[in-house]
Order: structure tokens, then C-alpha cells, then sequence
């Protein structure tokens, strides 16, 4: 299947979740799948609420990277923060990141996402399948229980999207990318648990040192 047809059913499974005027929401770290997504959301629904996931951990250039891009399209982002601040974290339980990854996750990420995503019922993401072996079953449009039972359509619209084909379209639709990418970075989370990869035939692992491969958040909790 040629680009032009998966941005064809991309853009069609987008405007299949929205014809029910749910409330929409966009998960995004700013990774280049995530600028995709976001702009082809945002064809349907401008305002969409753009929930990025602030650790407090992240890179410096995510960070300016995520103020240019809200700033450019005018995004309604949220940033979505954790109960406790980094300092407080650490004071209390000191480098979770190092310790106990997950737990870090859960606390920075997961929990603070789970909470946000009660107040929608259609979840756009950027995940695809190529990203980890993890994903490799990743479903275009698929159900997700809250840990409250609440249900959730969760829509992937790039599933079966390649690389390549992910970044053919960030040039062509003229979407600058995170400068990481140059560094060598191919998955980018937060600083402390975020190295370049170690297999180039996954694009995760990189990620928490070879320890793990998903954070937490894409697991259902049903």
C-alpha cells in the first residue's frame, strides 16, 4: 500500500471517531509519528487538546522544541503534571528512574495520564507498529479501559506507517522535527532513561536502558 493510501485511510479513520462529536483528545511527546498525527487531527478539529505528558524530566530541546510547535499552530496544549514535583519525588524517594523505573513511570506518567484521559472518550495517539516488538499487534482503532472502567475508543491512525513514510510527510507538509533526531535518537522520552539505540531493528531501545520497553501507559488497565 502506497503512501497516499494510508493517508487516505488515515484521515478517513480519523473522521469515523469524530462523527459522534465525542470529546477528542491528542497524547503527544513530540516525537515526529506524533507531528503526523497532530496534523492531521487538527484538519478535523483545530483545538484539539494536545495532552503532553510533563515529567519534569524531559530534554532541553523537547522542551523548546514543544514551546516553538504550540506557538506555530496555536495548539491548545495541556500539560498534564504529576502530583508531585520533581524535587518533592526525589526528596521523598530519591532517583526512581534509577531504582524502580516503573514506578517512576506510574507515578510521572501513567497515573497523571489516566486521570487527564477521564474527561474524553475518543484518544488519539501516535503509536506504531514498527516502534518495539511490544507493538507489533497495534490495532488502528481499539477500546481501552480505564483503571476507573471507564471506556475509551483509542484511535492510531499510523499503525501500519513505516519510517520512511513518516518522514516523507513531515517534509513534505513542511513539519520541522525535534533536533534530537540528528543526535542519533530514534525514541525519545525523558533525559535520565532516553539513551541512543542499542538494536537498530527496534526503535525502543533506547529506552530504559535495555530494561523495558513500554512505560505503562499503553497496557489496559481493564
Amino acid at each position: 500500500m502506497v503512501l497516499t493510501d494510508k493517508l487516505t485511510e488515515a484521515r478517513e479513520l480519523i473522521a469515523d471517531s469524530l462523527r459522534s462529536k465525542a470529546a477528542a483528545c491528542f497524547t503527544c511527546s513530540f516525537q515526529a509519528e506524533d507531528m503526523v498525527v497532530l496534523s492531521l487531527v487538527r484538519e478535523q478539529i483545530p483545538n484539539v487538546p494536545v495532552l503532553f505528558l510533563e515529567t519534569g524530566y524531559h530534554f532541553a530541546d523537547v522542551y523548546r522544541y514543544r514551546d516553538e510547535m504550540t506557538q506555530r499552530y496555536a495548539l491548545n496544549l495541556v500539560n498534564v503534571m504529576p502530583e508531585k514535583t520533581v524535587a518533592e519525588q526525589e526528596s521523598q524517594f530519591g532517583l526512581l528512574y534509577q531504582s524502580a523505573p516503573d514506578r517512576c513511570c506510574k507515578l510521572r506518567k501513567v497515573e497523571p495520564l489516566f486521570r487527564a484521559l477521564a474527561d474524553y472518550e475518543v484518544w488519539f495517539t501516535g503509536l506504531r507498529r514498527v516502534q518495539s516488538p511490544t507493538r507489533a499487534n497495534l490495532q488502528p482503532a481499539d477500546v481501552f479501559p480505564l483503571p476507573s472502567g471507564k471506556i475509551l475508543r483509542k484511535i492510531s491512525p499510523l499503525a501500519a506507517w513505516t519510517d520512511q513514510e513518516v518522514w516523507s510527510f513531515a517534509k513534505e507538509y513542511d513539519i520541522p522535527l525535534l533536533p534530537l533526531y540528528e543526535k542519533g535518537y530514534t525514541s525519545i522520552g525523558c533525559e535520565p532513561c532516553t539513551a541512543l539505540p542499542m538494536d537498530p531493528e527496534n526503535l525502543r531501545s533506547g529506552r530504559w536502558a535495555g530494561r523495558k520497553l513500554e512505560c505503562g501507559i499503553h497496557i489496559a488497565k481493564g
